[in-house]
C-alpha cells in the first residue's frame, strides 16, 4: 500500500509541474476573446409613428383647396378714443373739501364730482359787489345829468360823460357776473366752495385728487382732477412689424378677438398707421377704431386683430375633427403604409363653413388625413 501511495503522489507532482511549465512557456490568451461582447444599440421607435392592427377602421379624408384673401394677425390692447376723452379741471384754485366720484365710476353730464374751497370765490364776489355799487352810482349820476340837461342847467357834454361812465359800469358788472359764472358760483347765493361738475357722460379712467388735495391750474396739484372717457367707441393699438406694413392700409376691415371673450368677434376699421417705427423692435403702431357695445371691451384688455388683405391665397382645408390640438400645436395623421399613420405638425387657420378648418402649412391639397383624429389618438394611447 505504501508503494502505491508513493507512485500516486509522484504522478500528481509531475502533472502539477508540467502545468506550471506550460503556463510559463505557452502563448498568452487572446484579449479579444476574453473581452465582454459589444453592446448592441437599438434605435428608439418614432414617437410620431402609430401602428394599429386594423387601419381600415379609421376613415380618411382628402385635403382640398380653399381660396381666401390673405390675412395678417397682430396683437394689441384696448385704449380709450382720445377724441372722446375729456379732462375735468377746477377753474378755482384751492383745497379739495370733498370728492363725490371715484375712478372707475360712470358719471352723467352735470353730476357733482368735487367741492373746492378757494379764495378765488371771495375775490370774485367782492369784485362783483363793487361792480354793482359802481353801476348803481353811475346810473344815479346819469339820471341827474339828464334832468339838469332837460332844464338847461348843464351842457349836453356832461350828459355824454355820465352816459359813458354808466356804460363802463355796466361792462364791469357784466364781467364780474361772468367771472362768478365761470367759477360756478351763484351770485344770489354765494358759498365758500366751488362745485365742479362732470362736463360729459362717461367713465372716470383717471383720478388725480383726493380729499384735502390741491386743485386748480395755479396750485402745485394736478391741473386735471379727473379724466372722463366715452367708451362706446375705443381704439385697438397694435404693433405691426416692418415687413408686414405693405399689407396694411387705411380703411381695411379688421376682425377683433378678445382674450376675455374668445367666442365674440367684433369688427373694426384701421384709422391710422404710425409714421414712426419703434427702433428696438421695428414695429409701427396701427390704430383700429371699434364700436364697444355694452362696454364689452375694457381699457387695457388684450386683443388679437385679424387684418384682411385683398390678395387671394390658396391653402388646404380638412375636416375640423381631423386636426389634433396638442401642446399648443396642431397635428394631423397621414397614412404611412403597413397599417401605420404618421403624426404631422401643421399650422392651423380659422374655422370654415361646413365644419372645416383651414391649414396654412404642413400638408397640401390632395393628401389624405385621418378624419377622426381623436379616435386614432385614443387607440395609440392604449
Amino acid at each position: 500500500m505504501s508503494s502505491i501511495s508513493s507512485r500516486y503522489s509522484a504522478a500528481i507532482l509531475f502533472c502539477f509541474g508540467f502545468s506550471l511549465l506550460a503556463g510559463c512557456n505557452g502563448k498568452a490568451g487572446d484579449p479579444k476573446s476574453e473581452a465582454p461582447p459589444a453592446a448592441a444599440v437599438q434605435a428608439d421607435a418614432d414617437p410620431n409613428l402609430v401602428h394599429v392592427d386594423h387601419p381600415e377602421e379609421f376613415a380618411l379624408a382628402t385635403a382640398s383647396n380653399y381660396a381666401a384673401a390673405s390675412t395678417l394677425q397682430v396683437t394689441g390692447t384696448v385704449n380709450p378714443d382720445i377724441s372722446r376723452t375729456i379732462p375735468v379741471i377746477s377753474i378755482a384754485s384751492g383745497r379739495v373739501v370733498e370728492v363725490h366720484a371715484r375712478i372707475g365710476d360712470y358719471v352723467k353730464k352735470g353730476q357733482l364730482l368735487m367741492d373746492v374751497q378757494s379764495t378765488d370765490v371771495s375775490g370774485a364776489f367782492g369784485a362783483y359787489l363793487k361792480a354793482v355799487n359802481d353801476e348803481r352810482l353811475a346810473k344815479v349820476q346819469l339820471d341827474r345829468a339828464q334832468l339838469l340837461y332837460d332844464k338847461g342847467a348843464v351842457p349836453q357834454s356832461q350828459v355824454e360823460i355820465t352816459q359813458d361812465a354808466e356804460d363802463d359800469a355796466k361792462a364791469a358788472l357784466s364781467a364780474a357776473e361772468e367771472q362768478l359764472r365761470v367759477l360756478g358760483v351763484d351770485k344770489n347765493h354765494p358759498a365758500a366752495t366751488v362745485k365742479v361738475y362732470a362736463p360729459a357722460s362717461g367713465y372716470i379712467i383717471a383720478q388725480n385728487v383726493t380729499n384735502a388735495a390741491a386743485a386748480g391750474v395755479t396750485y402745485s396739484g394736478s391741473a386735471n382732477a379727473f379724466t372722463i372717457a366715452d367708451l362706446s367707441h375705443v381704439w385697438i393699438i397694435c404693433d405691426v412689424y416692418e415687413n408686414d406694413l405693405p399689407a396694411v392700409h387705411l380703411g381695411q376691415k379688421v376682425d377683433i378677438h378678445l382674450t376675455a371673450y374668445p367666442d365674440r368677434v367684433l369688427t373694426g376699421v384701421i384709422s391710422d398707421i404710425g409714421a414712426v417705427l419703434d427702433p428696438q423692435i421695428r414695429t409701427a403702431k396701427v390704430r383700429i377704431q371699434v364700436d364697444n357695445p355694452d362696454t364689452l371691451m375694457r381699457v387695457g384688455m388684450f386683443a388679437t386683430a385679424t387684418i384682411h388683405g385683398k390678395i387671394q391665397q390658396t391653402h388646404a382645408q380638412v375636416p375640423a375633427a381631423a386636426v389634433l390640438h396638442l401642446h399648443d400645436r396642431d397635428w394631423v395623421y397621414v397614412p404611412a403604409g403597413n397599417g401605420s399613420f404618421r403624426r404631422v405638425p401643421v399650422q392651423g387657420g380659422g374655422m370654415l363653413p361646413g365644419n372645416m378648418q383651414e391649414i396654412r402649412s404642413g400638408i397640401n391639397a390632395g393628401q389624405q388625413v385621418v378624419s377622426n383624429v381623436l379616435a386614432l389618438q385614443n387607440t395609440a394611447d392604449q
